[in-house]
């Protein structure tokens, strides 16, 4: 039997988003969180983007358990597919798993089993231990993992801030963090995202009293109030708010009313339903009696705000009298979706307050000054950064080698790595196959997919159609060529270009005896002569269909 412990990097390094990792001892696996990502523009249709699990489907005999840190879809976004591969019982706390079930009303056919734990729980599962620690994020119900295993302990941090001021009341639990680290911490897992910040993160409470002013100082204005739907304790401030100052609350936005619901089917959030108002009903009521709170905060496409913003949403009319406030700040990459969202609601009359112009937002992950306290009391003997892309990652490394870490003891990990550790060392071992896969209407796919490369090819520089009719008994073309382009040529030049490329296939059909020769002979000439003459004419390379009619 082997005494070391391995671990696999799936998802979440090197990267923000899909977070998966996988712990290992002998022929017994537990899977730390099953995150999906969203796709970038290099990757045209496709709708979500979750890690590759080939090894796990390879080892599926081994796996023990699924443990989810917290709701969020970067952590849970992956549990359907995971679950279509493996049947394997899920662990989180009752909102993560509340939000997982909801998820799973899509996939109707998949039995799982899901355990609901609590901060302090201990779970045992062959030769791990769990102990399930109490940590602030931006999502309620979010946890830290001791996991002790016969090589030593391994703490697993999730995703976490230190908030003084948590809106539930109970503060990451330092002093558990510190108790586990004076019994001695093999290896520190510890998220990154926020590590090149300064400093401290804003209480989420500094939050609330900003949005309290605020409104206050609104008192006739219509407010829509634009946030993340996970963000429960903003929910929950934001709705203490409306009641305060006496106004009704409508959710608009499909997350925001899946997320508002779940939390308060299981008590999460606290609210009088007699004040929740249907968002068809709210041009019923005066502008000071309604706060609408809404998706969109990152000027999403298809969200309730942009759509707003574009005049577009059926049930809201963006009007002078309207306050809209973004209760987020734009993800790296979304800046300039947002602006033009803010830019179109200032068009139309509002007016907008952002993170630029007041405190209506703090990040759910730790700055450096929180980081480091994490260290201190954990006191591990070995550190890998995880949940950050590799600036971050290697940022985090340098913060902890301030920290008097030594640099041996340190790994930088990236997608599909394996590392061992021993009671008293660390390595890399080697990589698995990993990376990404690509979600969407039709399944699940990858990187190299002819489906991906064909849409990529589309979208930059279009398509064009050849028709021929051939008669091969005579060895004649019967009728005109016939040509369709799409996003090849702009308007003015279609005319001119299409009879030059008439000409070019009439030329290249003279080159071939067409007396009994095969249909994919010509389109394979045809393809590459009107290929070359597209390039040499546009400098693209479309997609060519062509089509041989015989008579």
């Amino acid at each position: 039997m082997n005494n070391k412990l391995k671990i696999t990097f799936l998802g979440g390094v090197g990267e923000i988003g899909k977070n998966m990792t996988a712990l290992e001892y002998n022929d017994e696996i537990i899977i730390v969180d099953a995150g999906l990502t969203f796709p970038d523009d290099e990757l045209p249709g496709v709708d979500i983007v979750i890690p590759d699990m080939t090894y796990l489907i390879e080892n599926k005999q081994k796996i023990k358990a699924l443990l989810l840190t917290h709701g969020h879809e970067d952590h849970i976004g992956a549990v359907p597919f995971l679950l279509q591969q493996i049947n394997v019982p899920i662990y989180g706390t009752r909102l993560t798993l509340a939000l997982v079930e909801n998820k799973m009303k899509e996939h109707p056919k998949i039995k799982y089993k899901a355990i609901s734990v609590k901060p302090k729980n201990v779970l045992k599962i062959g030769s791990f231990s769990i102990e399930f620690i109490k940590v602030s994020h931006s999502i309620a119900g979010s946890l830290a993992l001791a996991i002790t295993t016969p090589v030593g302990t391994v703490v697993h941090t999730g995703d976490f801030k230190i908030d003084y001021e948590p809106i539930d009341g109970v503060m990451t639990d330092l002093p558990r963090l510190g108790e586990i680290g004076r019994k001695g911490v093999s290896l520190l897992l510890c998220e990154s995202t926020n590590v090149c910040r300064k400093g401290y993160s804003m209480s989420e409470k500094s939050v609330g009293r900003t949005l309290d002013e605020i409104i206050k100082n609104h008192a006739d204005n219509r407010i829509i109030v634009a946030t993340f739907a996970s963000n429960i304790h903003r929910m929950q401030q934001i709705m203490d708010i409306a009641e305060k100052y006496k106004r009704k609350i409508a959710f608009t936005g499909r997350s925001m009313i899946n997320v508002s619901e779940v939390a308060m089917k299981i008590g999460e959030l606290s609210f009088n339903r007699e004040n929740i108002v249907d968002i068809e009903k709210v041009d019923k009521l005066d502008d000071k009696e309604i706060l609408i709170m809404t998706t969109g905060s990152q000027g999403e496409p298809m969200s309730a705000l942009t759509r707003m913003a574009a005049g577009e949403f059926k049930s809201v009319k963006i009007r002078p009298n309207d306050l809209v406030i973004l209760s987020a700040s734009p993800i790296p990459g979304n800046e300039k979706n947002v602006y033009n969202v803010i830019n179109a609601l200032y068009k139309l009359g509002a007016d907008v307050i952002y993170d630029e112009l007041a405190e209506v937002h703090t990040s759910g992950h730790a700055c450096q000054e929180e980081l480091k306290l994490m260290h201190s009391l954990v006191k591990p003997k070995f550190f890998i950064p995880i949940h950050g892309e590799y600036r971050h990652l290697k940022t985090h490394k340098e913060l902890a080698m301030r920290l008097a870490m030594d640099e041996r003891n340190i790994l930088l990990p990236s997608i599909g790595m394996q590392v061992e550790l021993g009671p008293n060392s660390i390595k890399e071992v080697g990589f698995v196959k990993a990376g990404q896969r690509l979600v969407d209407g039709m399944g699940i796919g990858d990187m190299d997919s002819n489906v991906l490369r064909e849409r990529k090819q589309l979208a930059e520089d279009g398509i064009c159609v050849v028709c021929v009719n051939i008669n091969n008994v005579a060895g004649e073309v019967t009728g005109d060529p016939f040509i369709i382009t799409r996003g090849v040529v702009y308007a003015d030049e279609q005319e001119s270009f299409v009879q030059d490329a008439k000409a070019c296939i009439v030329a290249s059909l003279k080159e071939i005896d067409l007396r009994g020769v095969e249909p994919s002979v010509i389109r394979a000439s045809l393809r590459r002569n009107i290929s070359n003459f597209i390039f040499r004419r546009t400098k693209r390379r479309p997609m060519i269909l062509t089509i041989v009619s015989l008579d």
